[in-house]
């Protein structure tokens, strides 16, 4: 059965740019692009903040160009899912939905974080027109124009914050009647005008067609609904990152991230390397997953001519 030198999990940025890498180092990677080949920037209209791409491009657009470039280098990518591993032996072993059974002498995890949702019809169907999970990737379209933020922690906080100094009216829809958030998060976002804070708010429905129109909400305490005219809706109430099939082997911090080495994108266990959002709680921006993907590859080189060199030099001395 074939040993890969290195599989990697996942097909987003972080994905794709480890493959970049590990193909041109001669490693000829696997990448098994997972349930959303592309990853979360499938689901965006323009990406704008991506560098080299000075009008912009379609998220769809931006991964396919990423998937040429590694199978350009020689990267074989499967469309399937792994929906299992043991990665303490040696080598790796990963289980596809399939039933193919892959083994790799390292691995690179990449499978990235779903963001949370409110199970709304209209916010599926809204996606990328007006409903977005990233201020930072998606508030500048919405200058000088209203939009709503869901949510009351840090996260939301943040998101309105950014927002509030582009667009002209941000609305925050706070589920309880005081927030998660820590409190110097709390008093920036009291303090800014044009925040404006809806307690004991609940989203009903998001309004609009083509693009969002407005949010209907309903005060839980009153009963009483009304719509506010947006054009942008955010939803923030927390990412779940994708490591569920991993807990058990690799350690996670409380929220299910990866928990990597300082400066380095190594795990807790050798010859396995995370990369981009799954690893990342902070920043979730594809140019930052892309950077980590890098790192990874070069990671995963550096170790496997370590361990080729460790295993020669004890070939040697038993020969001897």
């Amino acid at each position: 059965m074939t040993v890969h030198e290195v599989v990697i999990l996942g097909s987003g940025p972080a994905g794709y740019t480890a493959a970049i890498y590990a193909a041109r180092a001669g490693l000829a990677p696997v990448v098994v692009a997972g349930l959303k080949p592309g990853g979360q920037l499938t689901k965006t209209t323009d990406v704008e903040n991506f560098p080299g791409y000075p009008q912009g491009i379609l998220g769809q657009e931006m991964m396919e160009d990423l998937r040429k470039q590694a199978e350009r280098f020689g990267t074989q990518i499967i469309y399937d899912v792994v929906e299992k591993v043991e990665l303490r032996t040696h080598p790796k072993r990963l289980w596809l939905s399939g039933g193919e059974e892959l083994l790799a002498e390292a691995v690179i995890i990449a499978t990235g974080s779903s963001p949370k949702e409110l199970g709304l019809e209209a916010e599926k169907r809204l996606y990328g027109a007006g409903v977005s999970a990233c201020a930072v990737c998606d508030g500048y379209f919405f200058r000088e124009q209203p939009v709503a933020v869901v949510g009351g922690g840090d996260t939301a906080c943040e998101e309105a914050l950014y927002l509030s100094k582009l667009c002209s009216e941000v609305h925050m829809l706070v589920r309880r009647d005081e927030m998660r958030a820590s409190k110097i998060m709390q008093e920036r976002v009291k303090s800014t005008p044009n925040i404006h804070i809806h307690w004991n708010t609940v989203t009903v429905d998001v309004i609009g067609e083509k693009y969002v129109e407005a949010v209907r909400v309903r005060n839980r305490i009153t009963g009483e609904e009304k719509e506010i005219p947006i054009r942008g809706f955010f939803v923030a109430i927390g990412h779940q990152p994708n490591t569920e099939i991993f807990r058990g082997q690799l350690e996670l911090d409380p929220q299910g991230y990866i928990i990597t080495q300082p400066k380095s994108t190594r795990t807790n266990i050798e010859g396995v390397f995370a990369a981009g959002d799954v690893q990342d709680p902070v920043y979730r921006q594809a140019v930052t997953a892309a950077g980590t993907g890098c790192m990874a590859a070069l990671d995963a080189e550096r170790w496997l001519s370590e361990r080729k060199y460790l295993l020669a030099q004890g070939e040697g001395r038993s020969a001897s």
